[in-house]
């Protein structure tokens, strides 16, 4: 167990609103929750209400088997900031992902911080992860 934390930041030419409900959207997550090239996500779902559960399941095109990410929302406020629990195969119990949105010249400052990792190698992984999948959300949106 240990403290890893990560920040991923990206400014993005949509509203804040609209680039927050991107993430409480099942059809929006199976779009940009990508990542790596290459990878889909056949099943996204989730109650979006704080104490509801979402499921991400993340599928590599060379494997039969997905990699299911699921997790708890702590925190909704819409447009301006996101929390849940991130419970993957390469995750701690308690690790959180905490997304804050400013609206900024004619779009959005997205700041992701990802905290407690069970590693320095999932660290990185997850900060590559990250990088790729709020490129593939400017991408979506």
């Amino acid at each position: 167990m240990t403290d890893l934390a990560l920040e991923v930041s990206r400014f993005l030419p949509f509203p804040p609103e609209r680039v927050f409900d991107a993430w409480l959207d099942p059809k929006m997550m199976q779009k940009f929750l990508v990542p790596a090239p290459g990878m889909t996500v056949p099943e996204a779902s989730n109650d979006p209400v704080v104490g509801g559960r979402f499921r991400v399941v993340m599928q590599a095109s060379d494997v039969e088997e997905g990699w299911p990410h699921e997790g708890e929302y702590l925190e909704i406020d819409r447009a301006n900031r996101l929390r849940f629990t991130w419970v993957s195969p390469y995750s701690q119990e308690d690790s959180e992902v905490t997304l804050i949105l400013t609206a900024a010249n004619d779009g959005t400052n997205l700041t992701l911080t990802h905290v407690r990792f069970p590693s320095q190698e999932s660290r990185d992984n997850h900060e590559g992860g990250w990088t790729r999948i709020l490129e593939a959300l400017e991408t979506t949106l």
